[in-house]
């Protein structure tokens, strides 16, 4: 990973982990069949294509947050934050492998220009409160908690662990 200097001194370990996850999502991802990817092994938890397409679509809607108009792939599956449907197949890996590789640079550059005015600013939400840079504190920690989930879905559907290097 290259080092960046980036306006918000505050965002640089957050930037770093953005690093970590961007290569992270491919490599969590490598070699899961497309059969595979909608198994829900007989519970109600979400499967890898949802949580794998939520996690591009965060990532664009950060980006629209901050300033940017793009839309993903798979919009319409996880527009207004929608949770997971039962019934619905959702994209191949592919199509998400794709989005990520479009999104990831755009939204880094994005990060990096962001002021600590922009960071302090308040996050418009209906139910709470909190500031842009709460926002993507939070964004950061959900990107690590659903690779860490898709990295057990793939031990659990019989897939070697997955590779950090």
């Amino acid at each position: 990973m290259e080092a960046t200097i980036i306006k918000a001194g505050r965002l640089s370990s957050l930037l770093y982990l953005y690093d970590m996850h961007t290569d992270y999502y491919h490599r969590v991802l490598d070699g899961i069949s497309d059969g595979d990817t909608h198994n829900r092994l007989d519970t109600k938890a979400n499967h890898i294509s949802w949580i794998a397409g939520s996690l591009v679509q965060e990532r664009f809607e950060l980006a629209n947050a901050l300033g940017k108009k793009l839309t993903s792939a798979a919009h319409e599956f996880f527009r207004d934050h929608k949770g997971i449907q039962d019934g619905l197949t959702y994209p191949s890996l592919d199509v998400y492998k794709r989005d990520w590789d479009t999104i990831s640079p755009v939204l880094k550059e994005v990060l990096e220009e962001t002021t600590d005015e922009q960071l302090d600013k308040p996050f418009p939400m209906p139910e709470m409160q909190m500031s842009y840079f709460d926002l993507i504190a939070f964004m950061t920690y959900r990107e690590a908690n659903c690779i860490g989930q898709i990295a057990l879905w793939r031990r659990l559907l019989g897939y070697e662990a997955m590779k950090y290097m």
